[in-house]
């Protein structure tokens, strides 16, 4: 009898801000590797934190070559760890950024094999040589500007699927034209990152597929108008470019865009990638995307999901049938679609006041995560246990987009005026929460009525696959027209129209009190991957992995890359029966009942692991629980420094107020950033390894406010703060299993109806801040 064949293998890139990452998986997406390059510590001659720089004026750029030096590095640690000839498609995703090549470009398909690309591709070969990234804000001027003329944020977005945003990328085009002249004439080509690194292994430059042109601000999509033809806007690059030669000129440096839907090779691996690595000349690469799209794509949500990522940026993406632009939200063509398939879309809410707020809030009330974590936890909902006095605080530090577009700065009120501080600092911590997740839920409410969800959303959609206790309660009529509603276009009591799960991402949701939160406020379970839980037992604060963990993009990318290579092989085990996510999970079922149930693997050598599959069904805890998970993240405690710590404390308890209400700097500021900065899978602060101390005083004492809590010692030093306790995977259906799902919360109906009696309140404080009248 023959030896059976080695299994084929699928390889998934993201480039992400702090890392180039990679997973590999079978046949039957079962994690073989994970490989990592670590830009702070690899390449470290670039000097970058987190893998950015920042500078006055809210620009975070990151070095392209860089990008292409830790690109050999990857690939050098793949083809040294694993049988690369096995690998028969590569697929992947990476952060928002552009890159400027240089006129002449350099013949990506004439590199020497005997020498590495950056020896041959040097920084200059770009004619912007660090790239804004989709933290950068400095652009937001001209996202206005173009907004403004396009005639609003509604008719823009009616025109090119989005509103003025300040990470757009028309923006960013318009700003080198203005601030860098000469930059704009030496360009021969500008590329999407994901684009770039495809391009780099095809050995030529590769288009972008729909759904990155549809962030762009440049890219009509026709939805379902019978006989149109998505394109570019020729109109709106003229405006760019400043003329009509300079907006053709942008066309031909963006080239043409596959709207085939992502389900087709784009080329095989080059000949540079062969003879130096030694892949297989067959094998093929399959559309890149935006590493948030990649994420949302490999959790696989049903029509009845929502995913909420927590990051520098938070974001809530859904799935719907309808192509309805408005600029209450971003709409994306699906990533990975046939064209024979009925068009799908991704709708997007986005906050870019996330992981900033969140780590100034836990520097100026808390000594640590944990501590964060806690006060959430012990403080009421709504920061007060009265029914009239409730707290609530908004936090907008950058240009955020619409209806923040103009607004800036922290804004508490207390008892609906607005106040320098709560009487009670505990209450800062929940209610800054609270404030970023009742706002996705009141803005998903109002996305109901532009019709974009079709006549049943969230929950009513489809049957929920992980019933909440809330189901059995008794529910209000729906109704626009209810007299509770306090003005409001939707009845804040009915969850009938909010998602039947919520699927998080990002180091927030690793925190139990955020998760319950969550939950709570929008009424449903909240899931999480297991290779999130996992990884969070080792380092919970980071929204990168830790090592030996994959990451979701490149999970994404890897899926992907098995969904295409299974259509063009045309075998019965990947003819791609259905879309995208029903292939993925009957090819997930089919792994579950070929194992008799057993869970996917993590991790690949993960610290405080072995190669065993997770745990996570168990319904007490992971597999790397507190009793067993490495000491690497429990007990290394990074220290605050003693002057930067007395620093603090006297701009917090200044009488005189800055520009945000505290007495923080734009210096402060651009610190905070600096050491928050990342994309969907990044560090969300400065720490590492462990709870890092923060730059101010600790909780105060549960008992009195008057000073910090300290619990000494003989010699009467401080007692290091304890680690965070991240979330444990509680019993979860052997249907989300399958998919490397757990649940982490589930949620109470009480606390929905508390949280929907805040909405109106919190709507009305959010129009005042939107009018300027506070």
């Amino acid at each position: 009898m023959p030896p059976k064949a080695l299994s084929t293998l699928f390889l998934g890139l993201e480039l992400a801000t702090d890392q180039l990452r990679a997973s590999i998986v079978d046949e039957n997406l079962e994690l073989v590797g994970v490989e990592a390059v670590d830009f702070d510590t690899e390449v470290s001659e670039y000097q970058t934190q987190g893998g950015i720089f920042t500078t006055p004026g809210d620009a975070y750029t990151t070095p392209v070559e860089m990008w292409l030096k830790a690109f050999d590095l990857l690939l050098e640690k793949v083809s040294k760890n694993y049988e690369i000839a096995r690998i028969k498609a590569i697929g992947g995703a990476a952060q928002q950024a552009l890159v400027w090549w240089k006129a002449p470009i350099p013949p990506l398909q004439a590199l020497d094999p005997r020498r590495p690309i950056h020896s041959q591709i040097t920084s200059q070969s770009f004619s912007l040589q660090n790239s804004p990234i989709a933290q950068d804000t400095s652009a937001h001027t001209h996202a206005l500007a173009l907004e403004a003329a396009l005639g609003g944020p509604e008719l823009m977005a009616q025109r090119v699927g989005t509103c003025a945003h300040p990470s757009l990328i028309a923006a960013q085009l318009l700003r080198v034209r203005e601030a860098w002249p000469d930059v704009w004439t030496r360009t021969g080509r500008v590329q999407m990152a994901s684009s770039f690194i495809a391009s780099l292994l095809t050995g030529q430059l590769v288009g972008m597929g729909e759904a990155e042109a549809s962030a762009t601000g440049l890219w009509v999509h026709t939805g379902a108008q019978q006989g149109a033809q998505s394109h570019w806007d020729e109109g709106v690059m003229e405006i760019v470019g400043g003329n009509r030669d300079e907006g053709r000129r942008i066309w031909t440096w963006l080239g043409e865009v596959d709207i085939s839907g992502g389900r087709r090779r784009i080329g095989s691996v080059s000949r540079y990638i062969v003879e130096r690595y030694g892949f297989d000349p067959e094998c093929i690469i399959t559309p890149f995307t935006s590493d948030y799209l990649s994420s949302y794509i490999s959790l696989c949500p049903s029509p009845a999901d929502t995913v909420l990522t927590f990051g520098p940026m938070d974001m809530m993406m859904a799935p719907t049938p309808n192509y309805v632009p408005s600029r209450l939200y971003n709409l994306f063509p699906h990533p990975a679609q046939d064209a024979s398939e009925k068009k799908r879309y991704v709708v997007m809410l986005t906050s870019r006041n996330a992981d900033v707020p969140r780590a100034l809030v836990r520097d100026m009330y808390t000594k640590s995560w944990s501590a964060f974590d806690r006060l959430v936890a012990i403080v009421p909902p709504g920061g007060s246990i009265g029914l009239d006095d409730k707290l609530f605080s908004f936090w907008l530090l950058q240009g955020d987009t619409f209806p923040y577009s103009h607004v800036k700065g922290i804004y508490r009120f207390e008892t609906g005026i607005k106040v320098n501080e709560f009487r009670d600092l505990r209450a800062n911590p929940r209610c800054l929460l609270e404030s970023q997740i009742i706002s996705f839920r009141v803005r998903w409410s109002r996305a109901l009525a532009t019709g974009v969800f079709g006549p049943a959303a969230g929950r009513a959609r489809t049957a929920n696959a992980s019933p909440s206790p809330s189901n059995a309660q008794p529910r209000r009529a729906t109704g626009v027209n209810n007299s509770n509603n306090m003005g409001l276009p939707f009845d804040p009591y009915d969850y009938a129209t909010l998602p039947g799960r919520i699927l998080t991402t990002g180091a927030a949701g690793n925190f139990p009190a955020i998760a319950n939160l969550a939950g709570d406020v929008f009424n449903a379970p909240v899931l999480m991957p297991t290779t999130q839980i996992d990884s969070a037992q080792v380092i919970p604060h980071r929204n990168a992995p830790a090592t030996g963990y994959p990451a979701r993009a490149a999970l994404g990318g890897a899926y992907i890359a098995r969904w295409v290579w299974g259509k063009e092989k045309g075998t019965p085990a990947g003819t791609g029966r259905g879309g995208f996510e029903e292939e993925i999970r009957r090819l997930l079922g089919k792994r579950w009942a070929t194992t008799n149930g057993a869970p996917l693997r993590t991790s690949i050598n993960g610290p405080g692991s072995s190669k065993a599959p997770s745990a996570a069904n168990s319904g007490t805890s992971t597999p790397y629980g507190h009793g067993t998970r490495s000491a690497l993240g429990s007990s290394v405690i990074v220290e605050a420094e003693e002057e930067e710590a007395e620093e603090m404390e006297q701009r917090v308890a200044a009488a005189e107020r800055g520009a945000f209400g505290l007495g923080f700097s734009e210096s402060d500021m651009q610190r905070l950033r600096t050491a928050t900065a990342s994309t969907v899978g990044t560090a969300m602060s400065g720490s590492t390894l462990g709870d890092t101390a923060s730059t101010a005083f600790t909780t105060p004492d549960l008992g009195g406010l008057g000073s910090p809590p300290q619990s000494q010692d003989g010699a009467g030093a401080a007692v290091a703060p304890s680690t965070l306790q991240p979330v444990t995977a509680m019993q979860t259906s052997d249907a989300e299993m399958q998919l490397g799902l757990a649940k982490v919360a589930e949620p109470d109906v009480d606390a929905f109806m508390a949280y929907a009696a805040l909405v109106p309140e919190f709507c009305r404080l959010e129009g005042l801040l939107i009018k300027a009248i506070v």
